[in-house]
């Protein structure tokens, strides 16, 4: 941070941390951010500088002054020894357990993972000789009941992507760190700013930078952090991958940074309002948010995170699979769409039960996630109330 003391870097809130991380204008001829720097060659004045391969920069496969501003920037956010960065999220959960696993390992993956991460795992690891188990989310320290002598690592997420299953991290981290296993935790829902990751004593965190890092949905990244213990070896396995992201991307996220946590905040006033609203709704069976009283493990998160962000869950009671499709399909507001994260409310339906393998998912009804976006609250709860209605027509 620019002329900051390490006193004061030290003193300043996230709100402040978010504006002055990775930046130095000084390096920039006085221009506040980093500008994007993209190439692949970088030349040297002598032999012996060309021969030093702890130079600052040498290849653009090991990084710019862009790439280096948003690792340092995230690293300081994250309570992190290093940060590398990836073309997306999927990525960074490929770099994360590239780091962590080798042939013969045993890994275990929480049975609430992203859908792409299981497809990973059962694919390229168990391709690899990774003999991968799934556990159920709600185990916490008793997860060591699992342990097997060659376990090297436990993927986890707080809370699950679809089904918001909140793991016990520290616990987790706890038995596993007991056995010198990685604790590796795809922290992308909360972010840094609610849920500290390294603090609660997870080695590798995950985040998908595409999402709240860059807020406008139109780009993809990934990151991942590390603690002091694998930070050496995180980088080592990114430079023999060299899977760079893209130097635009870099700076469309350099420039989210600086508003992540105002966007943030509005995202999680915004979804719990809404989630107050459908919990009264009849058409609801029951929502899955975890700042909610009623939601299974909202102690855990009372306790470790600093807030939620716009993701949550609804589970509808029964209705036809045309009823459902006809509330959706007249929505005006909810885009129909992947991701989140960004400024645009969105609306997927899902089941988890065709791939889950070590627990069950059997809600009682038609599964909803909602993304919400930063549009006027009155105007969304006016698109689902219509929607509602449609359902109930059609039913």
């Amino acid at each position: 941070m620019s002329k900051l003391s390490p006193e004061t870097k030290k003193k300043i809130k996230s709100r402040t941390k978010l504006v002055y991380a990775g930046r130095n204008p000084a390096e920039q001829f006085g221009f506040i951010n980093t500008p994007i720097y993209r190439g692949s060659t970088v030349l040297f004045d002598t032999v012996e500088e060309l021969r030093d391969y702890k130079a600052r920069f040498n290849y653009g496969t090991r990084g710019t002054p862009t790439t280096e501003a948003l690792e340092i920037a995230w690293s300081e956010l994250a309570g992190a020894a290093t940060t590398t960065l990836v073309p997306s999220g999927l990525a960074a959960v490929a770099l994360a357990l590239m780091t962590a696993v080798k042939a013969g390992d045993h890994l275990l993956v929480t049975d609430s993972a992203y859908r792409p991460t299981r497809i990973f795992c059962d694919t390229i690891l168990k391709r690899m000789g990774v003999e991968v188990e799934y556990y159920d989310p709600l185990l916490g320290g008793e997860i060591a009941s699992l342990f097997k002598p060659n376990t090297s690592a436990i993927l986890t997420e707080a809370p699950g992507s679809q089904s918001f299953e909140m793991q016990d991290i520290p616990a987790i981290s706890a038995a596993a760190h007991a056995r010198d296993i990685c604790v590796i935790l795809d922290n992308t829902w909360a972010t840094p700013l609610f849920f500290s990751p390294h603090t609660h004593g997870v080695d590798l965190a995950i985040e998908a930078g595409t999402k709240y890092l860059s807020g406008h949905s139109d780009l993809l990244l990934g990151l991942v952090s590390a603690s002091a213990t694998w930070a050496r070896r995180l980088r080592s396995t990114f430079d023999a991958f060299a899977m760079c992201a893209g130097p635009e991307d870099v700076y469309l996220a350099l420039r989210g940074l600086r508003t992540m946590e105002l966007r943030l905040k509005e995202a999680e006033r915004q979804a719990f309002r809404l989630a107050l609203w459908l919990q009264q709704r009849p058409e609801v069976r029951e929502v899955l948010h975890p700042a909610l009283p009623t939601c299974p493990g909202h102690d855990i998160w009372k306790r470790d995170f600093a807030g939620s962000s716009g993701l949550f869950s609804v589970i509808l009671h029964p209705a036809s699979d045309a009823a459902v499709a006809a509330m959706l399909d007249g929505l005006e507001l909810f885009g129909l769409g992947y991701s989140w994260g960004g400024y645009e409310s969105l609306l997927v339906p899902f089941d988890c039960s065709d791939y889950r393998t070590a627990t069950t998912w059997n809600p009682g009804g038609p599964a909803l996630r909602f993304q919400v976006g930063l549009e006027d609250l009155d105007d969304l709860q006016a698109d689902l109330d219509a929607g509602f209605a449609r359902l109930r027509a059609t039913a």
